[in-house]
């Protein structure tokens, strides 16, 4: 069975989009030791995940020459290698090797968590977070905690129906002031 994690940013007071929904403020900075850390967790292989907005958002930059210039290994296995995007409004995924999921969210992930092949990630995508935690689909979270307090915004787990209890299974502090997280669920 094919394993599901989720990687998302989150500020100090939990939140992983401010109240204009953006995430700007997770930026990439100019932290060599973060940046190695990015580049070898993108090395990981997988299915990335997203839903439409966090996809739009990827799409936009991860192609452009500024982002081959900036982060060239993390450039190419976002733009190479196999993307879904969850969206019932898209027409037509556009991203290079995309393949657009337009209805049975739950439905489908259950199905491509019992194919052979790598382990999935979802990036970003709030809204799709919510609905797999809720249906107990995520194996394992991991966050990065940014040493910023936005106030007010949503978090991974808005409308989730019930409390999930969880386990860390590691953490990393840099010298940036980020904290990486890594959660399991608790059955």
């Amino acid at each position: 069975m094919r394993k599901l994690a989720i990687f998302n940013n989150i500020s100090l007071d939990g939140y992983f989009t401010d109240a204009s929904n953006s995430m700007a403020w997770a930026k990439m900075d100019n932290d060599a030791e973060f940046n190695d850390f990015t580049t070898q967790n993108a090395q990981g292989g997988g299915v990335l995940l997203f839903g439409r907005v966090t996809y739009d958002m990827m799409a936009a930059f991860w192609p452009t020459p500024a982002a081959s210039l900036k982060m060239p290994e993390v450039a190419e296995r976002m733009n190479n290698g196999p993307k879904v995007v969850f969206s019932r409004r898209m027409e037509k995924a556009e991203w290079h090797n995309t393949t657009l999921v337009r209805d049975d969210l739950v439905g489908a992930v259950r199905r491509m968590k019992q194919e052979d092949g790598p382990g999935m990630v979802i990036l970003g995508s709030g809204s799709i977070a919510a609905q797999l935690a809720a249906e107990n689909l995520i194996d394992e979270y991991q966050v990065v905690v940014n040493p910023i307090a936005l106030g007010a915004g949503r978090t991974m787990f808005d409308g989730l129906p019930q409390p999930m209890t969880m386990r860390c299974t590691m953490s990393r502090t840099f010298r940036n002031g980020k904290t990486f997280l890594s959660y399991q669920p608790v059955a």
